[in-house]
């Protein structure tokens, strides 16, 4: 049973209740509170309390609790699989960030407190969902009010803290379609390029977010703007550089209508890998794209599919032009979709001439007799005529497929005097 988003809700302001009934003080914190004043839905409610983590689990009970963030004051209990878990963190301020990412220390405290250590002011507030009333020690109902990403107090400092943040401003500006605020924007130029103390993990995380967005163009347009993109993506900036190249990957990424972050990455690197496409091994991956893959840590299942579709865009875009048995193989792929929506976004960005493209979303949707046959030989078939297995068969094979394809040949008996007649 998959957990329940408005059960998990629920059973946060349960938690809240059970906090405060005890004499606590409980509220929701973060991310959730800035989601209900923009009329959002949220995925996580994040209660902060006033309970040290001991106090957290004696009302809770420890059956029902786990310690793993204890030493940041985070408690986490149990809802059950369909109500899943809410993260309680006591008030805390943090004692240094030697390493860029976590405090060094903390110290229990109170509301007001915690809300100072806190990134952007949209992110500070609290809300008590019993008495319906939000406390903000931040500024961030006045910052959501105006579209406003702000860093809670010296910019600097937040961003000295946790490095992360900076990309995480510009997923936040851009999702909401708010603006940056001046000084939050030269504190991110002057550290863009301390970046790199964060993890390949979370800086891919983040770009996920940010490239599977309705909002990637106007993040990326952000993440250049801001020398992030040069930091975290050298291989973009540095090979596309002409502007009209990079207008045309502005428009396409605007233009893109899935939300996929494959399909994004290989938008954003299409002008970077051109030349690898052209003239490098078809067997071999495409550099660099590879080398992002790679650095980034990316799934294997991104890494094939951003490298399958960085190879195949310039066919589909020109899929009337070429042969059936060839196009054919591409649109019989599980990644066919993705494909199709790539081929759309970068002809729409260029100059909206589709008819290649539509051509291939056409034969997608031939009956599947049509469009993917079984195939009339095997290499049973071929050994049982006499064949021996070697290098040959892949090849007497393939050919085999394309006639049969094209509709040259119907039938095994016709595959094999084919295969007969073309064996060396």
């Amino acid at each position: 049973m998959s957990v329940n988003l408005e059960a998990t809700r629920t059973f946060s302001i349960e938690v809240i209740q059970t906090l405060q009934a005890a004499g606590f003080q409980a509220l929701w914190a973060g991310g959730c509170v800035r989601d209900l004043l923009l009329r959002k839905p949220s995925k996580d409610f994040d209660v902060a309390t006033d309970a040290t983590p001991d106090q957290v689990r004696e009302v809770f009970g420890y059956e029902r609790t786990l310690a793993i963030g204890a030493s940041f004051g985070v408690i986490t209990v149990q809802g059950g699989k369909r109500r899943g878990q809410v993260e309680v963190a006591t008030f805390r301020t943090d004692l240094g960030y030697s390493d860029g990412r976590r405090p060094d220390d903390v110290r229990f405290s109170s509301a007001e407190e915690d809300a100072q250590r806190r990134d952007f002011t949209i992110n500070g507030m609290f809300y008590d969902p019993i008495q319906k009333k939000v406390l903000d020690y931040v500024g961030g109902q006045r910052d959501l009010k105006h579209g406003l990403v702000r860093s809670i107090g010296n910019p600097y400092k937040r961003f000295e803290e946790d490095k992360l943040r900076m990309l995480r401003a510009v997923r936040f500006s851009s999702t909401f379609a708010f603006d940056l605020e001046l000084q939050t924007q030269h504190a991110i130029r002057e550290y863009a390029s301390h970046i790199h103390v964060v993890s390949a993990e979370r800086i891919a995380a983040e770009m996920r977010r940010m490239l599977a967005d309705n909002h990637r163009m106007i993040a990326v347009r952000m993440l250049r703007d801001l020398t992030l993109l040069h930091e975290i993506l050298p291989e973009a900036e540095s090979t596309v550089g002409h502007a009209l190249r990079w207008s045309e990957t502005y428009h396409s990424l605007e233009r893109l209508e899935v939300s996929d972050f494959r399909v994004a990455m290989a938008l954003l690197l299409r002008y970077a890998c051109h030349g690898s496409v052209l003239n490098g091994n078809p067997l071999k991956p495409i550099e660099p794209a590879n080398v992002v893959c790679h650095r980034w840590k990316l799934t294997n299942d991104e890494t094939k599919t951003i490298q399958w579709l960085l190879r195949h865009e310039h066919t589909v875009r020109h899929a009337d032009q070429v042969a059936w048995p060839k196009l054919q193989r591409l649109l019989i792929a599980d990644s066919a979709p993705l494909l199709i929506a790539t081929g759309y976004a970068v002809q729409r960005a260029r100059d909206n001439s589709t008819v290649g493209v539509e051509h291939a979303e056409a034969c997608m949707s031939l009956p599947e007799e049509e469009l993917n046959p079984d195939p009339i030989l095997s290499g049973s078939d071929l050994i049982q005529a006499g064949f021996k297995p070697g290098p040959q068969f892949q090849r007497v094979l393939e050919a085999v497929r394309d006639q049969q394809l094209e509709k040259r040949l119907h039938t095994t008996e016709e595959a094999l005097a084919f295969a007969k007649a073309h064996w060396d």
